[in-house]
């Protein structure tokens, strides 16, 4: 036990350092050059936050692994010498709530704040942006807390008469229980009237993380249950749509004045809004023409790409379109393993999930049998499934940014990404983290059984007052399930069809 205690904190301790530089990776490769040297703090932040979400996803496996080192112990008191892990839990919780809370929204505050504005003043702005905030929170929390801050757990009264020790045992499906007369445990034969609730106010903390976990839920099952179908299909649909050969001079050209035309009429657009925002013109139908330039331009920048992939240019022209097709050939690779993931998790849901009672462990069977065949195998594996749901969640929240009307757009892109849509992201990643750990603990609870993950998300979380339905019905599951099978149908419909140009931008007037 001692040499897998070892192993298992050498592991933990390379994850870490991995994910830290990883992190950083990102960061470097993601920004944009006009961030380039300064926005130190956000970066500080970004960086953080990225590595706290990502070693929250492996801490669940990790929980397991914990768990594994003293299972085959022969004396008392060995798991007390494994790590730590309901202390580790409680720790990044803490730090979870504090970033997206608090710290990521007066990053965002700081780094949108006016840059004409002298250093202090633009931290006065943000720390009374954050305060406020903080403040409405807290009142909403505390009134919540004291109507409704209560678990109500269901016990049944069990009561049986005293029997003689019995000098041998013999017990059948027809003799459960000690004695000769009754014939079945008092479990049984208990009234429905027995049944009784058990209420007691739950700790402020443990409330404040349930209905963070809740928030998390529901973000989790919207963009979640969309991305764990558009992620694969994405990467499918991009090879077919890809560019099947390189276009001839006439064609670009064409195509590169169409696309002057349009970034001409948008940058027009965009000094019309401008003039509108140094005038305090900014309504609601201001807002909405911001929205319409935004997504334009995110549209404009993709034909662009676009446009480059199908007619590379310079003296390594025929390099640059090798590595084009072999990256739609990775992509097509990766879309078909990733649609296999997909679908062994949807189809894990509803055998494991929502067929009372469950029909098979499934996955839960699949890790423990590679548990057999390596002590960490099997871990690694479960990591890769709950890190998959977390990349899902990622595609599913940048599909509908750019889909939906009434969501901001925050778009991530190689070299393009600003501070704010980095932070934004990064606290998303944080929210939804929590409930992917909570949906991996339950859908995986056969094989997770007995970790400090479960003691945490167990009982009390469920059977909250007021939420504890959305539990006890499977909403969230079934939520997950339904705009999964939506978005696959969607792409079915429409994804494998080739985008046709937006046309002439016109600014509603």
């Amino acid at each position: 036990m001692g040499d897998f205690n070892l192993a298992l904190v050498i592991v933990a301790i390379v994850v870490c350092v991995i994910v830290f530089i990883s992190s950083i990776y990102l960061l470097v490769n993601y920004q944009h050059p006009d961030d380039a040297n300064q926005a130190y703090f956000p970066k500080f932040v970004v960086v953080f936050g990225l590595s706290v979400a990502m070693i929250s996803i492996l801490m669940l496996p990790a929980d397991v692994a914990n768990r594994h080192a003293c299972r085959h112990a022969i004396y008392n008191g060995a798991c007390n010498l494994t790590l730590p892990m309901k202390d580790l839990w409680l720790v990044i919780y803490i730090v979870d709530a504090i970033l997206v809370f608090f710290v990521i929204p007066f990053a965002m505050f700081f780094y949108e704040g006016d840059q004409d504005k002298s250093l202090g003043k633009r931290i006065k702005s943000a720390l009374i942006w954050v305060v406020t905030t903080a403040v409405v929170c807290a009142l909403v929390l505390g009134i919540l807390y004291g109507v409704i801050g209560k678990v109500d757990f269901s016990v049944r009264h069990l009561a049986s008469a005293t029997t003689t020790f019995p000098t041998s045992w013999q017990f059948s499906d027809n003799q459960p229980c000690i004695g000769n007369t009754a014939r079945q445990c008092s479990a049984f034969t208990a009234n429905v009237t027995s049944e009784k609730t058990w209420t007691m106010r739950t700790t402020f903390p443990e409330y404040v993380v349930a209905l963070a976990t809740i928030v998390g839920s529901v973000l989790f099952t919207i963009f979640g249950g969309v991305g764990i179908a558009c992620l694969p299909l994405g990467l499918i649909t991009a090879f077919i749509r890809r560019p099947k050969a390189v276009i001839t001079r006439s064609q670009y050209i064409k195509e590169a004045t169409e696309l002057g035309k349009k970034a001409r009429e948008l940058k027009k657009a965009a000094d019309g809004l401008h003039q509108e925002e140094r005038s305090g013109a900014k309504g609601r139908k201001w807002k909405k023409n911001v929205k319409a330039v935004e997504k334009e331009l995110l549209q404009l920048e993709e034909d662009v790409n676009l446009l480059e992939e199908a007619y590379p240019q310079g003296e390594k022209a025929e390099t640059a379109w090798a590595f084009t097709v072999l990256g739609y050939l990775a992509k097509f690779i990766l879309g078909i393993l990733g649609l296999i993931v997909s679908i062994a998790w949807v189809a894990h849901i509803i055998i494991y999930l929502l067929v009372d009672p469950p029909l098979s462990p499934f996955l839960n069977e699949v890790f423990i049998k590679l548990d057999d065949v390596w002590g960490l195998l099997g871990t690694a594996a479960f990591a890769f499934f709950c890190f998959y749901l977390l990349l899902a969640v990622i595609a599913g929240a940048m599909m509908l940014g750019l889909k939906l009307v009434f969501i901001t757009i925050y778009p991530m892109k190689w070299g393009a990404t600003l501070m704010n849509s980095f932070l934004f992201n990064v606290g998303l990643i944080l929210l939804c983290s929590i409930s992917v750990i909570q949906f991996c603990a339950t859908a995986f609870g056969y094989y997770a059984q007995a970790t400090a993950a479960q003691e945490i998300f167990g009982h009390t979380l469920q059977s909250l007052r007021g939420i504890k339905y959305l539990y006890k019905y499977n909403v969230f599951q079934i939520g997950f399930v339904i705009l999964a099978g939506l978005t696959f149908l969607y792409y079915i419909a429409f994804g494998w069809r080739r985008k046709k140009p937006s046309g002439r931008f016109q600014l509603a007037s």
